[in-house]
């Protein structure tokens, strides 16, 4: 292996690192929020119960519409059977949702995956950045992801389309490049050795307006 072989990846090993590290950050705070609101709850009961005995409709009304925004900073919109898939899809979904960006999710897993868990945040995590950054610099009512994942007989298939303002990308060498500068772009490389690494598929197609990626992954 050359030196510049091994320098690119030791960056892509930093740079993944990194990103983990991120993540496991993002589904933590997402957690902690769960296990804080949990806590409140019989307080918010109490209030609930005291505004209503004493007939305060108009402020158990507001009340009630406060701890509807709250809960939906929290909520786990997304169980597709596999405890990883859910904590990094419902802490980007969060992410996005922070973002004005409008997320449309339909995933199932309902077996066990072959592939490791590592694999599995490191596929979903670099797919979802990459989408968040895209739509978000579109206007809000143009920001869009969708997602949906499941079992195609015994592969995992998962496809991601997000919108994008970049137009039509440019490929070069069967690989889409970046546009966000050098650095960047190790999150995509990291994907194509993970399916690779399975003897997975993976297409990307980039038309105006939007971005898609489609990957098959053997599980037997």
């Amino acid at each position: 292996m050359s030196f510049l072989s091994k320098r690119i990846d030791k960056r892509i090993e930093n740079y993944q690192r990194e990103l983990i590290d991120t993540h496991y950050r993002e589904v933590d705070n997402m957690y902690r929020q769960i296990r804080g609101w949990r806590h409140d709850y019989r307080n918010h009961i109490q209030v609930m119960n005291v505004l209503l005995e004493n007939g305060e409709l108009e402020e158990l009304k507001k009340y009630l519409g406060d701890l509807a925004v709250d809960l939906n900073t929290v909520d786990t919109v997304v169980k597709t059977g596999n405890a990883m898939a859910d904590a990094i899809l419902n802490s980007k979904i969060s992410l996005a949702r922070s973002k004005d960006i409008n997320v449309s999710v339909e995933a199932s897993i309902p077996v066990k995956l072959k592939m490791t868990e590592l694999d599995l945040c490191c596929i979903l995590g670099n797919l979802f950045d990459n989408a968040i950054e895209a739509a978000e610099q579109l206007p809000v009512e143009e920001r869009m992801i969708r997602i949906y994942m499941d079992m195609k007989q015994t592969q995992l298939y998962i496809h991601f389309t997000n919108t994008t303002a970049t137009g039509k990308k440019q490929k070069i060498h069967n690989l889409f490049k970046t546009t966000k500068g050098e650095g960047h772009g190790f999150g995509l490389v990291r994907i194509d050795n993970i399916v690779e690494r399975y003897d997975g598929y993976l297409s990307r197609n980039s038309e105006d307006g939007a971005f898609t990626t489609e990957i098959l992954i053997p599980q037997m």
